[in-house]
């Protein structure tokens, strides 16, 4: 009994990582347990010296981030082509990096238990670290609490004001203000919440409800008297281990171009979305490419956005990109858009002159460069912004997008990357947020495993 009572604030600590990856999209994905989740942390550490904290910060963190994101094992030994325990290796240094940073929140909740109300604290505490893992190291802000309520949508839409920071923040206060209670009945610690900080914060979780039912009801009206474009999606999903194979190149854009004529002959669309790298080949390179013209963008009189890899030597040396091209009747490069934010260790290698044991990892999945110009693209009289795989998990991308013009957000995305994982849903959470940040539609297209 007494080893229990030692290691129970642990378990406790354990419990809370298990319901934060139940809560996430995927497996589970159960939402609503986020806004209990944390609940058993929060009092485990109320009587916590800070270093305690940051232990059970970590115990926390480790079980979640390992269950989150276990299908990076997929990408880098199923399609990266590394062995497995390399995979395993990297899935558990990235678990152990995301688990620093809960495990600076619980150090700090309880080295603030008493100095300040942990109530409103933690979740100011909580946003500002995912704020901080958003940008270092070319930022990593994947699943933050907040996504985890994309299908919810009277919960989110407060996102508009404040983002999906402004979800994190309701969540980790509703925490709080559970544990604040709970602590009240049980007795014990430090923390001491006063009535009128509770009433605060039930209250600001019934005005964000009443919010969000408000907007919705605007919206509906919105939507009801709006103009209408029709735009179709296509996606072929290509099996990621056939994607890039020569001999499937056409049977590839020969799928795309099928399922493209089947959309026009159901409805007249204005656009066509392709998902990322659809074209599995240099567009300018390939005489596949005149055919899709001749075959689907000439005939159609149809704007068709396709991502596609492309290469270009600037001062004699070749640059490639991850790219988006325009399509516009009768068969003209309207616009072109690359990939701004890559992804580190999958699209390029960061800090290359000191990381060079990384190198093969990009030979076999890609070396890019970023792109340089956001500005949004234009399909007749309709304003496109593009943002490509990893863009769409950064708000500041869509954000700018919008700022400057863009009416539509369409997102062109390979998940078949994920395989048969939890990673498609996770990605496709994040998507739903930028729509509700910006009050813009997103059409997404996305390669998937069939």
């Amino acid at each position: 009994m007494g080893l229990f009572l030692r290691h129970r604030p642990y378990l406790a600590a354990l419990l809370s990582g298990l319901l934060l990856f139940g809560a996430a999209p995927g497996l589970v994905g159960l939402g609503l347990l986020a806004w209990v989740a944390l609940v058993p942390l929060l009092l485990a550490c109320r009587t916590a010296s800070p270093l305690r904290g940051f232990k059970l910060g970590l115990t926390a963190g480790l079980p979640y981030y390992l269950l989150l994101l276990y299908w990076v094992i997929i990408v880098l030994s199923t399609y990266g082509q590394l062995s497995l325990g390399v995979a395993l290796a990297a899935l558990f240094l990235l678990a152990l990096y995301m688990s620093l940073y809960l495990g600076v929140f619980a150090a700090g909740c309880a080295w603030l238990g008493a100095r300040l109300p942990v109530l409103w604290a933690a979740p100011v505490l909580w946003v500002a670290l995912d704020f901080v893992r958003g940008r270092l190291f070319s930022g990593f802000p994947w699943q933050d609490l907040g996504y985890s309520q994309y299908h919810m949508p009277l919960i989110i839409q407060s996102a508009d004001l404040f983002g999906h920071y402004g979800i994190t923040f309701l969540i980790i206060l509703a925490n709080g203000l559970l544990a604040a209670l709970a602590a009240r009945f049980t007795g014990g610690g430090r923390w001491r919440e006063h009535p009128a900080s509770l009433l605060g914060a039930a209250g600001l979780l019934v005005a964000a409800l009443v919010y969000g039912g408000v907007r919705q009801a605007e919206i509906r009206e919105a939507i009801r008297q709006a103009p209408t474009r029709p735009v179709a999606v296509v996606q072929g999903n290509i099996p990621q281990d056939e994607k890039w194979t020569p001999a499937f190149r056409r049977k590839t854009v020969e799928r795309y171009i099928r399922l493209s004529l089947e959309a026009q002959a159901r409805q007249k669309n204005t656009l066509l979305v392709w998902p990322e790298t659809a074209l599995p080949f240099y567009p300018d390179e390939d005489p596949l490419f005149l055919d899709l013209i001749d075959k689907l963008v000439r005939p159609q009189g149809v704007c068709l956005l396709t991502g596609a890899p492309r290469r270009q030597a600037v001062a004699g040396a070749v640059h490639y990109y991850n790219s988006a091209l325009l399509l516009a009747p009768p068969g003209r490069l309207a616009g072109l858009y690359d990939k701004q934010h890559l992804v580190p260790f999958g699209e390029y290698i960061p800090l290359r002159q000191i990381l060079p044991f990384a190198a093969p990892i990009v030979e076999t999945m890609g070396d890019f460069t970023p792109g340089r110009d956001e500005t949004p693209l234009s399909c007749g009289d309709m304003r496109i912004g593009v943002l490509i795989c990893f863009e769409s998990i950064f708000p500041e991308l869509a954000r700018q997008q919008t700022a400057d013009g863009a009416e539509l957000l369409l997102v062109l995305t390979n998940d078949a990357w994920f395989g048969r994982s939890s990673a498609p849903w996770q990605h496709f959470s994040m998507a739903v947020l930028r729509a509700v940040e910006n009050r813009r539609p997103v059409a997404r297209a996305a390669n998937t495993r069939s």
